[in-house]
């Protein structure tokens, strides 16, 4: 989930110091501080059904899953943003004490809503993959079951999607898997759209 509006302009120091007091959260992108859209009902559950199947495949093991809340810097190009849900392993660096602000995280995911979707797609992922530590990367449709799992590959992104609740998505990257089914627990999907007849012509069903 990406920002809504320009709201003003600052150095990243007086951005995490005004974000670290403020009531809501807010990106921060080439100078600017965008406020965060609000989230629908779809989205939170999406989000909140991943990070739980992750969290307990996760427990006891050496990465960590987030929901929501937090920060991850893109420290090469500047960006502070909040992912929807994201992981990291091995050795968890943040950009100071305070522990709030995640540098190297190892999957993030974020659920697409038609606000949001082309930059979470085009200029975020791009943002996302100078990030030296991330594997993987997830987009989640909120309207209907669709992923789009990008794995990182040397110096290449490789692209698996899925579009059926059977399927299972598996992130090499931290050795679990999570059933799409599970992902879309009590979401209320978009129906699908009729079938085109073919060029032939079809009979009407009896």
């Amino acid at each position: 989930m990406t920002a809504e509006a320009a709201r003003l302009t600052c150095t990243p120091t007086e951005y995490l110091r005004r974000e670290r007091g403020a009531l809501q959260k807010s990106e921060y992108r080439e100078g600017q501080v965008l406020a965060m859209a609000g989230a629908s009902r779809a989205h939170n559950l999406i989000a909140g059904n991943i990070y739980a199947e992750l969290r307990q495949q996760l427990r006891g093991g050496p990465c960590e899953v987030y929901v929501a809340d937090m920060r991850v810097k893109v420290s090469r190009s500047g960006l502070y943003t909040y992912p929807d849900v994201v992981a990291a392993c091995g050795e968890i660096r943040f950009e100071d004490d305070a522990s709030d602000t995640l540098v190297n995280p190892t999957l993030i995911i974020e659920v697409l809503s038609p606000t949001t979707e082309a930059y979470d797609r085009g200029e975020q992922f791009a943002h996302y993959r100078r990030l030296e530590a991330l594997r993987e990367y997830l987009l989640l449709s909120q309207d209907r079951v669709r992923a789009e799992h990008y794995v990182r590959d040397g110096d290449r992104w490789v692209l698996t999607e899925a579009s059926a609740l059977g399927d299972v998505l598996t992130f090499p990257s931290m050795g679990c898997s999570v059933r799409l089914a599970d992902v879309y627990d009590r979401v209320q999907l978009s129906p699908l759209p009729p079938a085109e007849p073919s060029e032939r012509g079809a009979a009407p069903l009896a």
